[in-house]
């Protein structure tokens, strides 16, 4: 998945669309949608024929090799993906959360399945982490190994000079990416017509390559292999990663763009690209050490090399800020706790920067570098999270389009079977590769579902525990004597995650300081599963009695929480609260692990250990710091 730019909460993605052109939105979808799959025919076709796949590098291989890479293009890209899944939006966002979510609402009349869904959801969203690992690590080392072509000289300075350029994208993200984005488009436009045009050059030279056009040298490419065709479909698959990121970021250019930049540049690119490599290995054999620079004459492999390492970047790019959206949508849907949040515009919510899950990542991919070595080390790590995310794509989608479009029962069964069928090739060719690597971004998903599976069974024992210890709200409220209790002047705000009951933050203040303000607000902050809600659905305010109010903000995963902004609306429903004159009391609840209790002993410490250390609630829900009064209290779990 990759980078999503979303616009202010007063800015709906259909809105901010409406006032760009398709040319534009069209251009900044081929920078930033397309940028993992366009780095691809760096190592694709050597890695089909590497040993490890048992293909001979003959004609006739060649062309069977190109027309698997040309028909899975067709398949699982063009009808997959820019057919059928780009019309599964979200209240107009797309990828893996937003899809999930639909699924689960598509079926929530079902409380078990619904569950299953969402944590099937979730289980894909953290297999992309593996992939935001592994991408900007073998992207900018498959680029940096044409330094060996420029010169043998340079090869023991391949893994130090990617090492710095790692580092170096990861510093920078913190200034945030909106004046790089800009350049992105031209940039990947450049190289994908570089891609088509060097490729067109040597299919002249040998025209017999274009009968990979015929799908069926595909099918009896991949019959002839016998067993072995898992390990070619392994390497088959670096052609289709990236592939999510069409849906992921349809929120933000549309499904229009995409699907042009798609037709109109990046698949004729691609394909004759590695028709390209096709016909220059039928040729020249020898080049198989690296196909795609021996495509270049010889004094244009350095300016090829300069644009390669670009269009990596530029790929890496979109997977860590795509790592940073993913990871707001999942706090924000209860899957982990409030993280650090920085906003690098101002105009452009989307553009944000997360410096823990950039420096976790930066450890991870400089790892991936250093640990594998090569491209091709590296490729058998690839692919086996990727083509995972897309076989739950397809299952999450099926109950979209039979549950929640109420498709005809044989279309919607037979478009998921065919596509299931597609998936489980893919799967099973990554699952050979497992020990050369695959291990690695599957032991990543794993663990990390681990954490937000925790985290989010965690929350739920925390309510239950907050409900059994706490007090009723509207009997206490009933039942205070205005004539004993002391009025403070100003507006009190608690936010609390269970409504019904008295916040123990009120408890304390009434207990220690013995006062109670002039209006108290009992606050509860709802995210929602959808991307959006609009500001006219933003506030419910419900009066209480004795000047006490219960108010309730409603968000969607991908709306910006500010608190005081969205408190603002309440005047037309009867409550003022003015900003000057308003202090917020938070509950920081210490968790207490108790044996025998909703989960096992060890998820409870890692629950109490992530709550200890969660971000906090002020810059999390944009609160005036100088406004906000912490105060303690237990909870047993």
């Amino acid at each position: 998945m990759t980078a999503t730019t979303v616009p202010l909460d007063t800015d709906p993605p259909a809105t901010a669309m409406r006032r760009q052109g398709t040319a534009a939105l069209t251009l900044g979808a081929i920078g930033v949608v397309y940028g993992d799959i366009g780095t691809s025919p760096l190592y694709t076709v050597k890695e089909i024929f590497a040993p490890a796949t048992g293909v001979a590098l003959n004609t006739h291989n060649l062309i069977g090799a190109v027309s698997v890479i040309f028909w899975a293009l067709m398949l699982v890209v063009t009808l997959k993906y820019v057919t059928l899944i780009l019309r599964a939006d979200n209240r107009g966002e797309g990828g893996g959360l937003a899809l999930t979510a639909l699924a689960a609402n598509a079926v929530r009349s079902r409380p078990a399945l619904r569950r299953a869904l969402l944590l099937l959801g979730v289980f894909g969203a953290t297999l992309f982490y593996g992939d935001s690992v592994i991408t900007p690590a073998i992207s900018v080392l498959g680029a940096m190994e044409g330094l060996q072509l420029v010169t043998p000289a340079l090869a023991p300075y391949v893994i130090p000079i990617t090492v710095v350029i790692v580092i170096g994208l990861f510093a920078v993200q913190r200034f945030g990416t909106g004046l790089v984005g800009r350049l992105f488009g031209p940039i990947i436009v450049l190289w994908f017509a570089v891609l088509g045009a060097i490729g067109i050059v040597h299919i002249v030279d040998q025209p017999a390559i274009l009968a990979a056009l015929n799908p069926l040298h595909a099918w009896g490419f991949l019959m002839e292999r016998g067993w072995f065709v898992f390990a070619a479909v392994g390497a088959v698959v670096l052609a289709l990663t990236g592939a999510e990121a069409l849906y992921a970021d349809m929120g933000h250019f549309g499904r229009k763009p995409i699907q042009l930049a798609w037709t109109g540049l990046v698949l004729p690119g691609l394909a004759l690209n590695y028709m390209g490599q096709g016909a220059l290995l039928m040729g020249d054999p020898g080049a198989i050490e690296n196909p795609f620079y021996r495509l270049f004459p010889e004094a244009w492999v350095l300016p090829a090399l300069v644009l390669a390492t670009l269009a990596a970047i530029i790929a890496s790019q979109a997977v860590i800020s795509g790592a940073y959206s993913m990871t707001k949508q999942a706090i924000q849907l209860g899957f982990l706790p409030r993280m650090a949040i920085k906003y690098t515009s101002a105009r452009e919510a989307g553009q944000i920067y997360m410096p823990a899950v950039n420096w976790m990542l930066m450890a991870g991919v400089l790892a991936a570098v250093v640990g594998f070595g090569s491209s091709s080390a590296l490729a058998g790590a690839y692919g086996i999270a990727v083509t995972l995310t897309m076989m739950i794509t397809t299952v999450l989608t099926y109950f979209v389009v039979r549950e929640g479009w109420r498709l005809p029962a044989p279309l919607a069964i037979g478009a998921t079977v065919f596509f299931l069928a597609i998936d489980a090739l893919l799967v099973a060719g990554c699952a050979v590769k497992f020990f050369d690597g695959g291990w690695f971004p599957l032991a990543l998903g794993l663990l990390l579902f681990g954490v937000m599976s925790t985290w989010s069974r965690g929350r739920d024992l925390l309510l239950k525990g907050i409900r059994r210890d706490g007090l009723e709200l509207q009997p206490f409220i009933d039942g205070l004597d205005p004539r004993t209790v002391h009025r403070a002047a100003r507006t009190a705000v608690y936010p609390v995650a269970d409504p019904s009951t008295v916040p123990q933050a009120l408890l304390h203040n009434l207990k220690h300081n013995q006062v109670l303000h002039e209006r108290n607000v009992v606050l509860t902050v709802v995210f929602h599963e959808v991307p959006w809600v609009p500001m006219e659905e933003r506030v419910q305010v419900e009066a209480l009695g004795h000047s006490f109010w219960r108010v309730t903000l409603n968000f969607g995963f991908m709306n910006t929480p500010d608190v005081p902004k969205a408190l603002a609306l309440t005047e037309p429903q009867g409550l003022r609260i003015p900003v000057f004159e308003t202090s917020y009391f938070l509950s920081r609840e210490t968790v207490v692990p108790t044996p025998g209790g909703g989960m096992a002993n060890w998820r409870e410490r890692l629950f109490a250990t992530m709550s200890h250390n969660a971000g906090g609630v002020v810059a999390f829900f944009r609160l005036p710091g100088n406004a906000v009064v912490e105060l303690g209290t237990r909870v047993n779990i």
